[in-house]
């Protein structure tokens, strides 16, 4: 925690990763804590590994999905081991026997945001900093009816400048062009001092606004079934694909079981902040949803959910070729 503090603290917040505050406010100590504890019952560079990268936004999920589930399989009462090689492959985890012998692969699948949604959010955050240096009480969002990209660092600092200038030539004004860019004054400033202090707040788009759709996860779970499934049959064991969502996708557990049962019509999600000017479009068919059709070799699956003591649920498979451990098909926490 002080190496990472003293390393990036010094940054301004654009410039940092999104997990710096889980890395080092105190707020977080517990989650910090089980993650050193976690990591303390891998072998040694196996541990540096994950360690070197749970605070990457690409890595921090998947890293902490993977060390949830070796909890959960411990909690269950099932011996294992993180990343062994069988056959060519190493499975994330392992179930072994008394006599070191497999007994379930367990894969882990993170369903993660488009890759450029953490270079927008710190783009944004940019932005955000610039205009908090104005000293009028203002809070300020975009309009637009199309998605908006956030502006590289010099348009950024123009952006900042001629609002600056706006905001403080005592021109009434709600509205203000920028650099291709409509900004809209939400908030009377003369009634925002005590709330926002003596500075203007830009709400920023969320860069993660649009549909909610578990369909990109279970195309990870295929995946994941096409890579494995020959080894689970050559070892006669049940194949167990461990799934969890980035925070960021919006995706929970009642729309994996949404696309598992199928449903008698459509159901449309959005997710959006109060700065996203566009949330996106949708085409929707009224037809009823079938259910997912399991493929025979994925014995069932493991829903991580996404915050300490990242809790385990249980989805066997019902037609599954090798049945899914009975101690993994209830729910229970990753401790």
């Amino acid at each position: 925690m002080e190496a990472h503090r003293h390393r990036y603290g010094k940054r301004p917040p654009q410039d940092r990763q999104l997990t710096y505050d889980i890395a080092v406010q105190d707020e977080h100590a517990a989650w910090r804590q089980w993650l050193d504890d976690q990591l303390a019952l891998l072998p040694d560079q196996a541990s540096e590994a994950l360690a070197n990268k749970v605070w990457l936004d690409e890595h921090f999920w998947p890293v902490n999905f993977e060390l949830a589930i070796g909890a959960g399989l411990r909690a269950a009462g099932l011996r294992t081991v993180y990343e062994e090689v069988w056959d060519g492959l190493s499975p994330d985890w392992t179930v072994l026997s008394d006599s070191g012998t497999p007994l379930a692969f367990v894969e882990v699948h993170t369903d993660m945001p488009a890759p450029e949604t953490f270079g927008q959010m710190r783009a944004w955050h940019g932005l955000v900093e610039r205009i908090k240096e104005i000293p009028v009480p203002v809070l300020l969002q975009l309009a637009s009816a199309k998605p908006v990209s956030p502006p590289d660092p010099r348009t950024a600092k123009k952006i900042a400048q001629d609002l600056r200038r706006e905001l403080l030539s005592g021109r009434p004004g709600s509205t203000f062009w920028t650099q291709g860019y409509t900004f809209l004054v939400m908030q009377d400033p003369r009634r925002e001092v005590a709330k926002l202090g003596m500075h203007a707040c830009f709400d920023p788009p969320g860069s993660r606004a649009g549909s909610v759709t578990a369909q990109r996860l279970v195309e990870g779970i295929t995946e994941k079934v096409r890579k494995y499934k020959n080894l689970a049959a050559r070892y006669e064991v049940p194949l167990i694909v461990a799934v969890g969502a980035h925070r960021f996708t919006g995706v929970t557990l009642q729309q994996l079981d949404d696309v598992l049962t199928g449903l008698p019509a459509p159901k449309i999600t959005f997710q959006f902040n109060a700065g996203d000017p566009f949330i996106g479009q949708q085409t929707v068919n009224m037809a009823p949803v079938p259910p997912w059709e399991w493929p025979s070799d994925l014995s069932g699956l493991l829903w991580i959910a996404n915050q300490l003591p990242f809790d385990l649920t249980g989805r066997p498979n019902p037609a599954a070729q090798r049945r899914m451990p009975a101690a993994l098909m209830a729910s229970r926490a990753g401790r």
